[in-house]
């Protein structure tokens, strides 16, 4: 339904506007005053973004408080880097970070919870957050879930007791995403029992290796296993790297990364092996296992499989990012969105300057970017809750593996560029405090910018999303004559009614001129998901109908698909803003009917609108939105944001975050503390009728 609240009158007590019934301030308005008929359940919203594992997340923000556990800009790489690493002895004295270990190792076989209190290191350091997920998320987790009883009584208590510090060695600088070419091998040795783990040109260092420059004593190292004269692919091996001194063992080299862009408290670097020799057992043999006669045996068959299933239990770096990406988002735009609510700026009609949040496009460069971190925060709890399932055995399936894999694809994809994106227009809207390192914006941006392209770079992890597509797609296609003819029948005409402007037709009939009618179709969920899952089912079917015309011959599907690549990925992202949507649908049935409810409604058609106005163009090429519609997009996200404006200062305080977590100045009352104190300088200058009188010019 459309609004037709009447407009209110002003506070009698504050003169600030009250919302009408639907959220909408008082005509004349904005305002910077936050009274509002509109009241979010904090204590409720903040619950529900904590999500499943909210004490988890509780513990972990409870111990990054400690200013020992804090980013010191200004530090020389090299005290940045001894500061890191003596930041996970104190997580690891804490029990931080044993959660999703065996409960024999100390441990809780907590796997959701675990990278639900990972992710909020972010709030104290990135560095740290990505110091400790290469230490116990990649190295510790490889041996977990890629070892058996035999590795894991061998090598985790070092690990988890932080004695051994150590790398995850896949990355090389020839291969990064293509990790089945690297060129690394291990090569069985009868004779000794032992694999010689060889890097047989540069191209094959293992490189941008976290701990790998100072800190590393071990390694897991990933390797093409010889055995017999037989290349059984990659696979996962634990090799020593350095002695007690910090020296390199014999056939073992390295160098130093250097600084970086951002998070220069990890000591990333190369590491090459000549002829290294370790014993048949460190092998990690859950997936593939060698016997002493040189024999290879694998429970998976199939080599690609293998590589894939292997790979799949280390998903959880990629899941991680996601929820340390939405973490980062939410300090920065609440640093930018406190700044904006209190810094001041340019008369207003009465004569008094108004604060940033006032102003038209400064709402519009933040609330909407608040909107989507809502969307992320929820969708990242779904992914957590699959992980969990597929972790915890509860529903460890092939589907539910591969459900998993396209998810964090995807929304790893989506929130670390969403993360660039926020972090950035944030340090913008806050001027020159934004530039200022005390101020945090630019550390962050510098620290999150590589998380697009580790743990699998976005562009390539969206193909890997496309050909899950394309998969299903197939799949829903028939095989029969008689019914493909129906089904190419089908897409043909969807086709044409893209182009024949029926749709359009369609809409301009039902809306009958009337803005409002747009509008509240526009509102209607059924309409926003049919937009977006439209705009998916109709990019991947164009793609699989063109794909398709090649028949078995590969050579042309491969170059039809190249070709195709740029429509494929853009297909990926609509899918996974699709997910999004559907997650933050979902959380709010999970909410009681009321005021929290509604503005979780208002926050979702905002992040939906958006969308759909990104895409216009796609929308009107392909006749999905009338020209009517179309410009009912823009009104009502203007009319959102509106509604939104007042409630921003109770948004905030959804995400939970304390002054220690955020460590802003401007967003910790520095810059209140000065407009108060012009303010009361320029009352009493007045009152003694000090100030000035100012100049008039005369009129022509």
């Amino acid at each position: 339904m459309v609004d037709t609240a009447p407009e209110t009158t002003a506070d009698t007590r504050t003169g600030t506007p009250k919302a009408d019934a639907a959220g909408d301030p008082a005509a004349g308005t904005p305002t910077a005053g936050t009274d509002t008929d509109v009241r979010i359940d904090v204590d409720l919203l903040a619950e529900h973004l904590l999500g499943r594992w909210a004490e988890d997340r509780r513990a972990s923000r409870r111990l990054v408080l400690d200013p020992a556990l804090h980013k010191v800009e200004g530090l020389t790489i090299a005290e940045h880097r001894a500061r890191a690493f003596d930041q996970l002895r104190i997580l690891q004295q804490a029990g931080a970070i044993q959660r999703p270990y065996p409960e024999e190792f100390g441990g809780e076989s907590n796997h959701g919870g675990n990278i639900a209190a990972f992710e909020e290191f972010t709030t104290a350091d990135p560095s740290l957050q990505i110091k400790a997920g290469v230490q116990w998320g990649l190295f510790g987790s490889a041996v977990h879930h890629l070892g058996t009883e035999r590795n894991h009584r061998e090598f985790l208590p070092g690990i988890i007791d932080f004695d051994v510090p150590g790398c995850f060695a896949m990355t090389e600088t020839g291969h990064g995403s293509d990790v089945q070419s690297i060129a690394t091998s291990a090569t069985y040795d009868r004779e000794t029992q032992e694999f010689v783990v060889h890097t047989p040109f540069r191209g094959a260092w293992k490189d941008y290796i976290g701990n790998a420059a100072l800190h590393g004593k071990a390694a897991v190292v990933f390797a093409k296993l010889v055995t017999q004269g037989v290349d059984h692919g990659v696979h996962a091996f634990y090799v020593p790297l350095r002695d007690d001194d910090g020296e390199f063992l014999p056939g073992i080299g390295g160098e130093d990364d250097g600084v970086k862009g951002g998070l220069n408290g990890i000591d990333n670097g190369r590491l090459h092996f000549d002829h290294v020799r370790v014993p048949r057992t460190n092998l990690l043999n859950r997936y593939g296992d060698v016997a002493e006669d040189g024999t290879y045996s694998s429970p998976i068959d199939s080599p690609g499989r293998r590589f894939f299933t292997m790979l799949g239990t280390l998903v959880q770096g990629r899941v991680s990012l996601d929820g340390a990406a939405v973490v980062a988002q939410k300090i920065g735009l609440q640093i930018a969105l406190t700044y904006a609510m209190q810094r001041r700026q340019f008369p207003t009609g009465g004569g008094t300057e108004g604060v940033l949040l006032d102003y038209g496009q400064h709402q519009r460069r933040l609330i909407p970017r608040l909107a989507s971190v809502f969307a992320q925060s929820f969708a990242h709890e779904q992914l957590l809750r699959t992980f969990d399932d597929v972790f915890s055995g509860r529903m460890d399936t092939p589907e539910r593996r591969e459900d998993l894999e396209t998810q964090a694809a995807a929304f790893k994809s989506m929130s670390t560029w969403y993360a660039l994106d926020t972090l950035q227009e944030c340090r913008e809207a806050c001027g020159g405090a934004g530039f200022l390192a005390e101020n945090r914006l630019t550390s962050l941006r510098a620290d999150l910018d590589v998380y697009v392209t580790f743990e699998g770079d976005n562009t390539v992890l969206l193909q890997l999303v496309g050909k899950r597509l394309l998969t299903d797609f197939r799949k829903r296609a028939p095989r029969d004559a008689a019914s493909t003819a129906k089904f190419v029948a089908a897409q043909v005409g969807s086709k044409l009614a893209d182009a024949s402007g029926v749709r359009r037709l369609g809409q301009a009939a039902k809306d009958r001129g009337s803005l409002a009618a747009s509008v509240a179709d526009l509102r209607d969920p059924g309409t926003q998901r049919d937009l977006l899952a439209g705009r998916v089912d109709t990019m991947v079917a164009e793609i699989g109908m063109r794909l398709n015309t090649a028949g078995k011959d590969r050579a042309r599907q491969a170059l039809l698909l190249n070709r195709s690549q740029h429509e494929l990925i853009e297909a990926s992202k609509a899918h996974a803003e699709l997910m999004q949507w559907d997650a933050f649908t979902a959380a709010i049935d999970e909410v009681p009917h009321g005021d929290t409810r509604r503005v979780l409604v208002w926050l979702r058609d905002l992040f939906a609108l958006g969308l759909l106005e990104e895409h216009l163009e796609w929308y009107l090429v392909h006749g999905r939105l009338s020209s009517q519609r179309a410009r009912a997009v823009s009104a009502y996200i203007d009319r959102l944001i509106a509604r939104i404006r007042p409630l921003v200062p109770q948004l905030l305080d959804t995400f939970g975050y304390e002054p220690g977590h955020v460590r802003a100045p401007i967003a910790l009352g520095e810059e209140q503390a000065r407009q108060d104190e012009a303010h009361a300088w320029f009352a009493a200058e007045r009152a003694a009728g000090r100030l000035p009188e100012q100049e008039k010019k005369p009129r022509p």
